[in-house]
């Protein structure tokens, strides 16, 4: 079939009655984002001669997307969040913003509320025995190289099977997530496990559709971070574990040259007892730098749904009984 319809004076008038452009309530905004929308899809439809079947099974693998709640998961895979960060970065440049750690994605397992400690945490419960022991640490600096006391450092990751507490009904609650506070020296300290990159599940929707790309579902080993501090940008980052066969190959298009990591193995037990532990464990060091702010809304991590975020915002504002 070769029939074109897209540019017709009937569709066109069709393309604004759908986007609700002859009715006065609603949003402005969201009229012309979904027109233009609407347009985009109208027109692969006539350029690419989709068929009814082929539309229907693409309104069934949507259908199937919002039943697994996996939107969050195949957005990073189709590169939606690489992309705003490609933006944000652009932004910055063109602001003559410059310094700080990279930003990457935040992707969409991060849970609020998670235990506050004061300069060092334990992550993990100890359940997983079999696990490689991780010392990860760091120091928060700003772009001068001053220690940035009292930096927020927010830190979540798998277990060594590849999933995250909460999202994984067989792991305790906040396990391996954590919100350590710096010490006056800008430093962090936590006792974890060495986390396993992990796979989109083998047939789900999201698999279907990075299949049908010719693409795999695979992430490296990694650990996310939100970084905080008054009259500092907000940082969203994670670092990839030098080494993982996915490290330069991630699905979800996170892998920063300046975020690779190594992961030092220490068997020396005089080593090992200098941070309370027994050898041999995986040592993982992350400096942090934070560029200056004076902007509030920089400050904080942008908005968007996240796991339990109103139910953490909530529990701050309740007073705390003695």
């Amino acid at each position: 079939m070769t029939v074109k319809i897209h540019d017709t004076p009937d569709v066109q008038n069709f393309l604004k009655a759908v986007a609700g452009f002859d009715q006065q309530g609603g949003s402005h905004r969201g009229k012309q984002i979904l027109h233009r929308l609407l347009s985009d899809v109208y027109r692969l439809i006539d350029d690419f001669d989709v068929s009814p079947e082929e539309f229907w099974s693409a309104v069934s693998l949507l259908n199937e997307l919002g039943k697994e709640s996996q939107f969050g998961l195949l957005a990073p895979g189709l590169g939606f969040d690489h992309y705003l960060d490609m933006r944000m970065d652009a932004a910055d440049e063109q602001a003559g913003l410059t310094g700080g750690t990279p930003r990457t994605i935040e992707g969409p397992l991060y849970v609020a509320g998670a235990p506050v400690s004061e300069g060092e945490a334990r992550m993990d419960d100890g359940s997983d025995v079999d696990a490689e022991v991780m010392w990860l640490t760091g120091q928060v600096c700003d772009t001068q190289g001053k220690p940035v006391a009292g930096a927020q450092v927010e830190i979540w990751h798998a277990d060594s099977k590849g999933g995250y507490s909460f999202f994984d009904p067989s792991q305790s609650q906040y396990n391996l997530r954590r919100t350590i506070i710096a010490d006056a020296e800008g430093r962090y300290r936590a006792r974890s496990i060495i986390p396993s990159g992990y796979g989109v599940p083998a047939g789900s929707p999201t698999d279907q559709v990075l299949k049908l790309l010719g693409r795999h579902g695979q992430r490296p080993a990694h650990i996310h971070f939100f970084v905080s501090a008054p009259g500092h940008r907000h940082l969203t980052t994670q670092i990839n574990l030098a080494g993982d066969e996915y490290t330069w190959d991630d699905f979800a298009f996170a892998t920063r040259e300046e975020l690779v990591v190594d992961a030092t193995r220490i068997e020396d037990a005089a080593e090992a007892a200098k941070r309370g532990l027994e050898a041999p464990f995986t040592e993982v060091v992350f400096d942090v730098e934070l560029a200056p702010t004076a902007d509030p809304e920089q400050q904080s991590r942008h908005k968007r749904p996240r796991a339990l975020e109103d139910e953490a915002t909530a529990a701050k504002r309740e007073p705390v009984e003695a």
